[in-house]
């Protein structure tokens, strides 16, 4: 018996438009009646999570920055959060800086109205969304705020992969460390975080406060920082349009994509409604 859904957004439960199909929607809404623990698994920063999901009617959990800040969506309370150590995020900075990159920073600011910090903030102007919950600094290595969640850098597979290779091997067991190929900002995207900083770590965390265990999990997404939740719930659901890595790890592979509503799809056939 299945007793948390946890899902991802982008690529997954919402279509290219960032909007959720009313399909989608629609079973969500009725598992949340149907007393399913919703949990929003997302790479996305708590305030665009839940700008994004407004139209879903009930609680819902919300794993943002892949898990290093877990809010309550309905009063906005930290459940968990997982910052990076400062002196390894000063380290980062660095490597990214010999390689001429410029850093995302994400923090948890929410409260503040500040969910980013950049340098140069012309190199992210989409990402960013044109919502002004960012500000930039003229130097990253000087920040004092210690709440950070995240460093990304976007750039070609040709810049981004030897940077990951390097980190791996240079700082082993210092970071969370993944890569995102479903996106549009960028061709590709790395992302460093806390090492305990990952959407199956945080999601565990939160369902043994609830008495869930791993194999009562269904959980569904499209890209590789959804790796380890497809591979290790009891259910793990890749959508039509996912990564390769992703679809070799999954026990299901959705007939549909994003754009197809796929999360209903496959839901309504795995729940049998």
């Amino acid at each position: 018996m299945y007793k948390l859904i946890a899902i991802d957004l982008d690529g997954t439960l919402l279509d290219d438009n960032k909007a959720i199909p009313q399909e989608n929607l629609d079973i969500i809404n009725q598992l949340i009646k149907r007393n399913y623990e919703i949990v929003i698994a997302t790479g996305r920063r708590y305030w665009s999570a839940k700008e994004l999901t407004k139209e879903i009617d009930g609680h819902m959990t919300i794993l943002a920055n892949n898990g290093n800040i877990v809010r309550n969506s309905d009063n906005d309370k930290v459940i968990f959060s997982k910052y990076l150590n400062m002196k390894d995020f000063r380290t980062i900075i660095k490597e990214g800086r010999r390689r001429n990159l410029s850093p995302i920073i994400h923090v948890d600011g929410y409260e503040d109205g500040i969910d980013m910090i950049v340098e140069f903030s012309g190199d992210y102007q989409d990402y960013l969304e044109k919502d002004n919950r960012f500000k930039k600094v003229n130097d990253c290595l000087k920040i004092s705020d210690n709440r950070i969640l995240a460093v990304v850098y976007g750039n070609c597979k040709e810049i981004i992969y030897p940077f990951y290779e390097d980190i791996k091997n240079k700082y082993p067991n210092i970071y969370n460390i993944h890569i995102m190929e479903n996106i549009k900002f960028a061709e590709t995207m790395l992302e460093i975080m806390n090492p305990l900083g990952s959407k199956w770590i945080s999601l565990l965390e939160y369902a043994s406060t609830l008495n869930i265990k791993a194999e009562e999990i269904i959980a569904i997404g499209d890209d590789n920082n959804d790796l380890e939740m497809i591979k290790n719930a009891g259910i793990g659901i890749a959508m039509k349009n996912a990564s390769s890595l992703v679809k070799s790890s999954a026990k299901i592979i959705s007939d549909r994509d994003n754009n197809e509503a796929g999360v209903a799809f496959q839901l309504k056939r795995v729940l049998n409604i």
